[in-house]
């Protein structure tokens, strides 16, 4: 019988999720493609690029196009000003969006058994988590972020 309960014992002790050390851990040696997908996850240190591509986007699909304004000539001084104003009206409000959704994904966290588990689903789907993502393993709080060679990491918090 006490045979029987030590295995039991030995058996149970493998089966709980072992806590990670509270140290970093690299996700991918690549962080582009982080927050890429449509919908939330292109917050954090992403959104000003993010909005300053949208920006740019905006100017030159603008000039390209006869002003909205009657008596505006097309490539004028006033047409390029026209076009930096709405365009920087349009990057102010992906700015505004991007931290809504940043302040959204904050709320949210992941949770995993193991580290393994953890890492794995990263790689699979970075293009779906932003920067700044509580990832919880095992009970331990990490946060997702780029390191400065550009490696993707959770973070112990």
């Amino acid at each position: 019988m006490a045979l029987l309960i030590a295995l039991v014992l030995g058996a149970s002790a493998c089966g709980h999720a072992q806590r990670p050390e509270r140290k970093t851990y690299v996700v991918s040696e690549d962080a582009t493609g982080v927050g890429t997908a449509e919908g939330p996850g292109t917050g954090g240190s992403g959104a000003d690029a993010y909005c300053g591509e949208v920006q740019k986007q905006c100017f030159q699909k603008c000039w390209r196009r006869k002003p909205s304004v009657e008596d505006l000539p097309k490539h004028s001084e006033s047409h390029h000003r026209l076009c930096t104003s709405q365009c920087l009206d349009a990057f102010m409000k992906c700015v505004e969006e991007q931290k809504a959704l940043e302040r959204q994904d904050a709320k949210r966290e992941l949770q995993f058994p193991n580290m393994a588990v953890a890492v794995d689903w990263l790689r699979e789907h970075k293009s779906e988590v932003a920067l700044g993502t509580v990832v919880v393993v095992a009970g331990v709080a990490f946060t997702l972020a780029v390191a400065p060679a550009g490696l993707l990491v959770l973070l112990p918090i």
